[in-house]
């Protein structure tokens, strides 16, 4: 075997690939189990308070508007920086009457504040929120199995279409697991929150994901029909190598407009753009490195 040959033997290297991926989702587990994520007033309930003012500068400031909120009874879970001079403050459920003798508070220590949001979530809403989005990931996993079973009915005997529905879920759910994990050991190194954006990003590179499986499941398709009686690992491995320039350049396409608008866009977003990033590219790297070799490990213990 050629030293070419070697270097684009993909499926022989399968079990390389698949330690790479424990070696990302397993402290991204590790996080979950011990640190859990952690949520925003989104799935907690609770209010959110962005506020500007040119005359906070430093932490002792900060511990300054804190001691506001405490001597009004209201508890603040965390503080985050926003901007050049803004900041934001999630805290308990707090009413707008309440809000408005704090913001007074802070007037009168550091001078005129300007509020840029104020967001009030209810515990009931929130509640229903996070198990919406649950709902909606194990319906949209269930849905693809579905889908791709009846998509590939046509694969050859001795062949089934179901398998290449589960191995594409399996792929899909790694790229969950890596950036949920990823986004675990954020919150715990880094304070960031998740909210429901984050959900919104979970479903979108659930469908990226499985895009790109599909293109390289296709190919394997069409191959098992044109080369009858290669091996199929040889056939997986071909069609990956047929397929790898078309995933290659989908991917690094749409990477490249999310980094420009993680650049130039907005504090708001910028978490929402950073999970995109994470699962995309994990979504790409799944597809080519993990659906597909397990596939061929499935078949070949059959």
């Amino acid at each position: 075997m050629t030293e070419e040959k070697f270097m684009l033997d993909i499926i022989g290297k399968k079990w390389f690939y698949f330690l790479f991926s424990a070696l990302i989702i397993v402290p991204g587990i590790f996080s979950l189990v011990k640190y859990g994520l952690r949520l925003s007033i989104d799935f907690t309930g609770g209010t959110l308070l962005e506020i500007q003012n040119l005359n906070i500068k430093n932490q002792n400031d900060i511990n300054k508007i804190k001691n506001i909120f405490t001597q009004n009874k209201i508890e603040v879970s965390s503080v985050s920086k926003s901007g050049t001079s803004s900041y934001i403050f999630r805290t308990k459920q707090m009413s707008r009457e309440q809000n408005t003798i704090v913001e007074k508070a802070i007037d009168k220590e550091f001078g005129q504040t300007q509020e840029l949001r104020f967001e009030s979530v209810g515990p009931t809403i929130s509640r229903e929120l996070a198990q919406n989005a649950i709902l909606a990931v194990i319906f949209a996993s269930i849905a693809i199995v579905l889908y791709i079973a009846w998509s590939f009915r046509g694969v050859p005997a001795p062949y089934t279409s179901y398998k290449f529905g589960i191995c594409a879920v399996a792929a899909l759910l790694h790229d969950v697991l890596v950036v949920v994990g990823i986004f675990s050991l954020f919150g715990h190194f880094f304070q960031v929150e998740v909210d429901s954006l984050f959900v919104t990003a979970i479903l979108t590179v659930i469908g990226f994901s499985v895009h790109d499986t599909i293109v390289v499941f296709d190919r394997i398709r069409e191959n098992l029909v044109k080369m009858p009686g290669v091996k199929f690992a040889q056939v997986v491995n071909e069609s990956i190598l047929q397929t790898l320039a078309r995933s290659l350049s989908t991917s690094l396409t749409v990477l490249f407009t999310l980094l420009a608008l993680l650049l130039f866009g907005g504090e708001t977003i910028k978490w929402f753009i950073v999970a995109l990033l994470v699962g995309i590219a994990s979504g790409t790297y799944s597809s080519i490195f993990n659906a597909s070799p397990l596939l061929v490990i499935w078949e070949e213990k059959k």
